[in-house]
């Protein structure tokens, strides 16, 4: 691999380039070289471009080489990944199957500000990389990688089947929460802010459709509430006992305001809980493609070239709230 020449894109001026980078030494020990096939498009890399970091975390390709150690993965494969990017492996969290949450964990836009999978090529430890699929078309899988991982670790983690599961927000996140919820074995409900999307949400799998801000209108309350819209709802009117069951649990996906401001009567009187959470750890992120795989779940997206002009395009459709529901940058 000496002198192989990668090309990313990254924030310069304000706006996206294409540089090269250049790598010149051989890979790692347990290091997989990827050929960018597809690369899904996130707020989160709208949120980077100011900070000059290489952009994209959602990227399936093939693997075109592979150190010494690997054993997971083999030239010819497909592999997706790009989020969580490494552990220490060997800390409280890491040996629990938490890694997602270990101190010296390294993730996209806070580490390896060259590693990115807007570009030709993806260099990734092999055990933060993961086999797609047979099957599973590669412009979907992209997606999976972070939207697909970020709904499935939250729900997984505070729903149990029968549950009444919440979705505020029918877009890149929420249209997938909605299905994998399904498949959980829990009854959906969509709050939107739109009446528009009652056929598509109830297509998905919602067996109910409500205004966002009408959300007393539910016809009971739901156990579990994801928040995968923009912003955060008016939580006056979401956590109160008709809407949220006593002791029920709030999931903030979309990245916060500087504050939350909540009512503290409510957080206490009906044991309210709000729970954190990021991408999935390495072993959900692999049972969650073999989940989506096995029951068929899958993005809505719009392809768009893997190109200056390209990614231009998928970031003002992102911004300005037409995209539906996630675009996917595709290599020529």
């Amino acid at each position: 691999m000496a002198n192989l020449e990668r090309h990313v894109y990254r924030g310069l001026e304000g706006t996206v380039k294409k540089v090269p980078v250049n790598m010149t030494a051989e890979l790692g020990p347990k290091e997989v070289l990827i050929k960018i096939t597809h690369s899904g498009v996130c707020g989160t890399d709208v949120h980077y471009i100011p900070y000059g970091v290489a952009l994209g975390h959602e990227g399936v390709g093939i693997v075109e080489k592979v150190g010494s150690e690997v054993t997971q993965l083999k030239v010819g494969d497909r592999a997706g990944g790009g989020y969580h990017q490494n552990s220490c492996r060997q800390c409280r969290y890491c040996l629990k199957g938490q890694d997602i949450w270990c101190y010296e964990r390294e993730i996209y836009g806070t580490s390896n500000p060259d590693t990115g999978t807007f570009g030709d090529y993806f260099i990734g430890n092999e055990t933060y990389l993961h086999k797609i699929p047979d099957g599973m078309l590669s412009e979907h899988a992209a997606p999976l990688q972070c939207a697909g991982a970020t709904v499935y670790a939250a729900l997984i983690n505070n729903m149990k089947p029968g549950d009444r599961v919440g979705v505020i927000g029918i877009g890149g996140l929420g249209h997938l929460a909605i299905q994998f919820a399904v498949k959980l074995g829990a009854e959906v409900v969509v709050f939107s802010s739109t009446p528009t999307k009652e056929a598509e949400a109830k297509g998905f799998g919602a067996s109910e459709y409500c205004l966002a801000s009408e959300p007393e209108k539910v016809s009971s309350p739901v156990d579990v509430l994801l928040i995968s819209g923009k912003g955060h709802p008016d939580w006056s009117k979401y956590l109160t006992r008709n809407v949220l069951a006593r002791q029920g649990i709030v999931v903030p996906l979309t990245a916060p305001p500087s504050m939350m401001s909540l009512p503290a009567f409510p957080m206490f009187m009906e044991g309210y809980n709000i729970k954190s959470s990021l991408v999935a750890s390495r072993a959900d992120h692999d049972a969650m493609l073999r989940f989506a795989a096995h029951h068929g779940i899958a993005p809505v997206v719009e392809k768009f070239e893997m190109s200056e002009l390209g990614i231009k395009k998928a970031f003002e459709r992102l911004e300005s709230g037409q995209m539906r529901y996630r675009g996917v940058l595709v290599s020529a």
